[in-house]
């Protein structure tokens, strides 16, 4: 029986928000903030706030508000960032050695141990300490080192078999670089980054104006 915790996906989005502000905050060291001025900072009602923590309890008190220390481990406890992730990369092109190379990921609690790559003059180099192995190694590494999400950086015409091949070998999470909608069975959770998409709607944001 899945007894993982079930949320709205716009509740989750905003987790990340929170978590974020919230670190900053701490930072600064803000000691304990209201769900109005946490909404203010972010660009939601301070009900909307309110609303999102009640899905998981009780985390402040009415006319004090909450412990940004607190709340921040809190959150993180839900995120499932309160461990450090294992991390696949598929891919050592440009994007993918960017990523693989990208120092903040290890702060935000995931790791990068594997990356695969089927270009032959890339296999056997060395990046951040971690040899690229071949593609056709992921369905021996992925499940020996309990692998549960990956980074696919490829072109789009090889993305869906990779991960196809990524799901067969125990990924449960792929963060999608190619421009292409990915098919996966339920319960495999896929997040797509397509730059022409985000600088389209930024065109249209600054061509038109919104009703």
């Amino acid at each position: 029986m899945d007894e993982r915790l079930r949320i709205p996906k716009p509740t989750a989005r905003r987790l990340s928000l929170y978590l974020r502000e919230l670190e900053a905050l701490k930072e600064a060291g803000l000691v304990s903030i209201n769900s109005t001025q946490l909404g203010k900072a972010l660009g939601f009602t301070g009900a909307q706030v309110r609303k999102d923590f009640a899905t998981f309890g009780t985390f402040g008190r009415p006319g004090v508000g909450y412990s940004v220390f607190h709340l921040c481990g809190t959150i993180k406890q839900i995120m499932g960032t309160d461990r450090t992730w294992d991390v696949a990369v598929v891919g050592a092109g440009k994007i993918g050695l960017a990523i693989t190379t990208y120092p903040r990921f290890i702060d935000r609690g995931f790791k990068v141990v594997a990356i695969f790559d089927n270009n032959p003059n890339i296999i056997g180099t060395t990046v951040t300490n971690h040899k690229v192995r071949p593609v056709a190694d992921m369905t021996r590494i992925i499940p020996l080192r309990d692998i549960r999400l990956a980074i696919l950086a490829v072109p789009v015409t090889v993305a869906q078999e990779l991960a196809d091949r990524l799901v067969a070998s125990g990924i449960t999470g792929i963060l999608n670089f190619a421009p292409v909608r990915l098919r996966v069975p339920d319960g495999i959770g896929v997040s797509s980054v397509d730059f022409s998409r985000s600088l389209e709607q930024l065109a249209l944001e600054t061509s038109i104006d919104f009703c």
